[in-house]
């Protein structure tokens, strides 16, 4: 009689400074688009349950917001914050670095990473990016001696490469156990807020300077009917100017984000959706702590 396979079941959160690929390597893990992605630091927010399920276990995913070390702005403290917390109480720690590159910042996310008595597997993404791979080794080499790694595995989160090869590694420091989700449940957040977030992520892909971080999405409205979703949301910006650039002219620039938007909405929840965008402002929104509360920037 042949044994049967033990199930395992844990939290692993992916954690780094930002823009080193912590939102596209969910996705990657996934299967399907769940965290917003860009260029542009700082566009992940909140932390993000992702739930894969495998043949012999759950993994519960936990994208995290870039740690950095701005502490100047409400926002940026909330950031860190919500970063932070998502690491407490996890099974593993995915602490994700770009190939090639350790910064002072990297360098403040493992001294934090010190502080846990958690697991820790480095993942050195981006490697599709290395035209000269015999610079790699040293690379990997050096980074592995400054703490007790689990392992180092290098990764493309973009391309795929070595995923698999994560994946196992992640299962196999999970605690035994049944499933915490069912296995028809993606995430923990509700469509409202991928609507929202779907708003921003095509908002911080067309601007740049200071408008992403200028601006935040909320939904007024979100109605599901037989066969389509009416939603409506409201991007809050925080000068005229900013709004002026995001309507464009005669409205053809947030109805392009609108299209785009919308696209991505419907590939997630699977119904048509109907759309509106306004654009308001409001000043400072994003360093008074009373309007990220209630914009849902809430700890």
């Amino acid at each position: 009689m042949s044994k049967s396979i033990q199930r395992c079941c844990g939290y692993c959160a992916i954690v780094g400074r930002p823009n080193v690929g912590k939102s596209t390597l969910l996705n990657r893990l996934i299967g399907q688009k769940l965290a917003i992605t860009s260029h542009k630091p700082q566009t992940t927010r909140h932390s993000i349950l992702g739930v894969k399920n495998l043949d012999n276990g759950q993994v519960i995913y936990v994208d995290t917001p870039g740690i950095h070390q701005r502490t100047d702005h409400a926002m940026n403290r909330y950031l860190n914050r919500t970063a932070r917390s998502a690491l407490a109480d996890v099974d593993l720690l995915l602490f994700i670095v770009e190939a090639l590159c350790w910064t002072e910042e990297d360098k403040a996310v493992l001294e934090l990473i010190e502080k846990l008595n958690t697991p820790v597997i480095l993942v050195v993404n981006k490697i599709d990016t290395i035209k000269k791979k015999e610079l790699l080794l040293p690379f990997l080499a050096k980074i592995f001696q400054l703490y007790d790694f689990q392992e180092v595995i290098p990764a493309s989160a973009l391309k795929g490469d070595n995923i698999p090869t994560l994946e196992n590694r992640v299962l196999s420091f999970l605690p035994a156990g049944d499933n915490y989700f069912p296995e028809d449940q993606l995430t923990d957040r509700p469509e409202r807020f991928f609507a929202a977030e779907f708003v921003r992520e095509q908002l911080t892909r067309r601007y740049a300077k200071e408008i992403p971080y200028s601006l935040t999405v909320e939904i007024e409205k979100f109605v599901e009917e037989s066969e389509l979703y009416r939603i409506s949301a409201l991007i809050w910006v925080e000068r005229p100017g900013q709004k002026n650039i995001i309507i464009g002219n005669k409205g053809e620039a947030l109805k392009a984000v609108g299209t785009q938007a919308r696209l991505e909405m419907e590939k997630l929840f699977g119904k048509k959706v109907f759309l509106q965008l306004w654009v308001k402002i409001k000043k400072s929104w994003s360093s008074d702590k009373a309007a990220l509360s209630r914009l849902g920037y809430n700890d």
